[in-house]
């Protein structure tokens, strides 16, 4: 395994990150999610590395990002797809490029969910956003997740609301989400609102007032985005 140093000097010649059990402040790598029951990678977004430690994982997604991300077989971007059909009809994959402010990830080590901070244009923080999904797997060039559907936005006045429920219902009558791992995700829900209702980390450590290195580049989308990984790790 390379150690931090060997990491952030690949990052800094614009090579991708090599394996490490930490990557280093300003390290390039994939946030992917794979396809809901299935292996495929149908969500790949390059991102750089705020801060990586046994506590947390901190990545930037700059604006103007180029991503993948899924749509229907005929190009028809997926939320435009009604809702009782929209997991049922044949996907493909399209690059395209994040619109909009960039977007700061959260995520600790073996939790099911990751928290998002959204900025509206002059950094005027909007809300965090709490995506429930499977635990971060790490690999050499990044980390994997699968997504649960169900999420949770969070307003600067600590107020929250429940997002996609209908999604979340729909993927279970399609037979995306079993009873099982329905169960698992409201569990994961509900200790995601014990936790912003104690107002605990990430909610209360100042990350709203986090500024991107302005020396940072824009990382690429690799070529083999969809690769899969030799070996994971949690």
């Amino acid at each position: 395994m390379a150690d931090g140093e060997t990491v952030g000097a690949a990052a800094q010649e614009g090579g991708p990150a090599a394996p490490a059990r930490f990557w280093a402040p300003g390290s390039h790598i994939l946030w992917r999610y794979r396809e809901n029951g299935g292996p495929h990678v149908h969500i790949a977004r390059p991102v750089t590395v705020v801060r990586d430690d046994a506590d947390l994982l901190a990545v930037w997604m700059a604006p103007g990002t180029e991503c993948v991300k899924p749509v229907l077989a005929d190009g028809t971007p997926v939320h435009l797809e009604p809702l009782a059909t929209r997991y049922t009809r044949p996907r493909a994959v399209q690059r395209g490029h994040w619109f909009g402010t960039g977007v700061l990830k959260l995520a600790r080590p073996g939790a099911p969910w990751s928290v998002w901070l959204f900025w509206d244009p002059g950094w005027q923080f909007k809300n965090w956003y709490v995506n429930l999904e499977e635990p971060l797997t790490r690999w050499e060039g990044g980390v994997d997740s699968v997504d649960h559907f169900l999420d949770i936005t969070v307003q600067p006045d600590r107020s929250w609301q429940w997002r996609d429920e209908d999604e979340f219902a729909q993927a279970q009558r399609d037979g995306l989400v079993d009873a099982r791992l329905a169960e698992r995700v409201r569990e994961a829900g509900r200790a995601a609102v014990a936790e912003i209702n104690a107002w605990g980390p990430p909610f209360a450590d100042g990350w709203e007032q986090w500024r991107p290195d302005p020396s940072w580049p824009v990382p690429p989308l690799p070529g083999d985005w969809d690769r899969m990984p030799a070996h994971v790790s949690s």
